[in-house]
């Protein structure tokens, strides 16, 4: 009996995994058909409230993670490479560090924490007091009203924003190497253009627009689909975020992989061109 129950709840939890995936395929299909009708979200206060509240808003929050990411992995690596008398290309080592994948995950993270949660509990909280049905009501769309604004604007700022945060964590960097610990600042430069090529610069970019849709459809999903309640909307949250989380962890590995094998054929055959 005891088998035969955990097949049971094995298969309920499969099942309910599929339908799940099926309802946020749905979901992502509406999106999609929200953005070919501007007039409901091309608007001052609706995109462009969002652009400023998931983009202008993150700046400081960025900006402070992102420099304080660059002056820790100077103040880790930094003994290790003055052992063996190389410290100024330490600067290579963060620098394409940061603008490959610390910079754009970082910068994801944040904005899942400090974006999606609020962007859950907004929708969330319309959803629970039934605002949302009576948009339905009155013959609106409330994809395209609240969801289209915001996911686009998750996906046009977040690159803004990865741009700051590896910004932030270069300058923090070469700080820390040049001024704390006296590094030659000549060969820390050089170092640093001979490490990192045009194209990884392009390939954190593309990997934050990855990242940045994959938060704001799942904050948004949450949003919509979560259950009455206080208790509800603060289970959507967690699940907001955890979710964002592991998908940008995912998609990380991934892109990872397919980025590098591209700029390795790009940068081995025309490297003139991204350097």
């Amino acid at each position: 009996m005891g088998l035969i129950r955990a097949v049971a709840a094995l298969g309920s939890a499969l099942l309910h995994g599929v339908a799940g995936f099926g309802r946020f395929c749905e979901f992502f299909r509406d999106v999609i058909r929200g953005l070919f009708h501007p007039r409901a979200w091309f608007r001052r206060d609706r995109l462009g409230r969002q652009l400023y509240e998931v983009g202008t808003r993150s700046i400081p929050v960025l900006a402070i993670t992102g420099a304080f990411t660059g002056m820790t992995l100077a103040f880790e690596g930094f003994p290790q490479f003055r052992a063996i008398g190389q410290e100024g290309r330490l600067g290579g080592v963060i620098n394409l560090s940061i603008v490959k994948q610390l910079g754009p995950v970082l910068a994801a993270i944040m904005l899942a924490g400090r974006v999606g949660c609020a962007l859950t509990a907004e929708i969330g909280s319309m959803r629970v007091t039934e605002q949302l049905d009576a948009m339905r009501a009155m013959a609106s769309d409330p994809v395209r009203i609240l969801v289209v604004p915001r996911v686009l604007a998750c996906i046009l700022m977040i690159p803004i924003l990865t741009i700051v945060s590896n910004a932030c964590g270069v300058l923090g960097g070469w700080l820390v190497v040049t001024k704390f610990y006296k590094a030659d600042p000549v060969a820390y430069v050089r170092y640093s253009e001979l490490f990192v090529y045009g194209i990884d610069l392009y390939n954190g970019l593309i990997k934050s627009i990855f990242f940045g849709t994959a938060i704001g459809m799942v904050a948004c999903y949450k949003g919509f689909n979560c259950k009455p309640g206080a208790e509800g909307v603060g289970a959507a949250t967690t699940q907001s975020f955890v979710t964002s989380f592991m998908a940008i962890i995912v998609q990380g590995v991934i892109l990872a992989k397919v980025l590098n094998d591209i700029a390795y054929w790009v940068v081995g055959g025309v490297s003139s061109v991204f350097k």
